[in-house]
């Protein structure tokens, strides 16, 4: 992969930035997804961040690399604390961090009565905190989807300033995954419900299967085969 070959997750963060961003990618590793957005054409300004200096000189050595130093700057800061007012920044991508992580950058770096016209959000895991940030911080949920990447399932959601409300469902599952249905969603599920029914047969195994937590898993397996129905 490089900045002109993403792959197919950061193809997909990069899909959903709009023509002409001034952009800021919060933990950019290698400036990738910045330096394809711009070689490209889709946008004119990017800030590449990253909270140590390895990953920092790997953002500088892609922008010179790209000759890409008049339109991408490589900064080094924690989360939002790399944007600085004279970018004027209007977009915000943060990709490939836990979900956790991710809602604490934003909580940091959050100032009410500011707010990006669009964050794309790509979190490994725990993707319904995520969007309990977004519910709770004054920015709606306008799309989600998903993609299959080395073996992995990676969602990305997009967000800009609005009200959201979830339900319960909505918040696990997503509420345009749940009304979309992909084929990719469907499959993610699915693995997982087969996971859970790998450790609930070991747990039958050992004749726990009276245990709370084999009631547990029980009910979240049922839970995601319900949705899948």
């Amino acid at each position: 992969m490089d900045a002109m070959s993403l792959s197919p997750r950061l193809a997909l963060v990069a899909s959903f930035v709009p023509a002409q961003a001034r952009l800021a990618d919060i933990g950019s590793d290698h400036a990738y997804l910045p330096a394809h957005l711009l070689l490209t054409g889709k946008i004119s300004f990017a800030v590449a961040g990253e909270v140590a200096a390895g990953p920092l000189e790997n953002v500088q050595h892609e922008i010179e690399r790209t000759h890409l130093s008049e339109t991408l700057i490589g900064r080094l800061g924690d989360g939002f604390a790399a944007i600085e007012p004279a970018d004027k920044i209007d977009t915000v991508t943060i990709a490939g961090m836990g979900g956790r992580l991710i809602a604490e950058i934003l909580t940091a770096g959050h100032t009410p009565g500011k707010q990006y016209q669009r964050l794309i959000l790509q979190p490994n895991i725990d993707v319904d905190v995520v969007r309990t940030w977004l519910q709770d911080n004054g920015y709606a949920l306008i799309d989600e989807t998903m993609v299959f990447d080395d073996n992995h399932y990676y969602e990305v959601l997009v967000a800009e300033p609005g009200v959201t409300k979830f339900t319960t469902r909505q918040l696990k599952f997503g509420p345009f995954n749940l009304a979309r249905r992909p084929e990719v969603w469907q499959a993610r599920w699915q693995q997982e419900a087969d996971r859970i029914h790998t450790i609930m047969t070991q747990l039958a195994a050992a004749e726990k299967t009276a245990t709370p937590a084999y009631h547990a898993y029980q009910a979240a397996r049922d839970h995601i085969l319900e949705v899948l129905a």
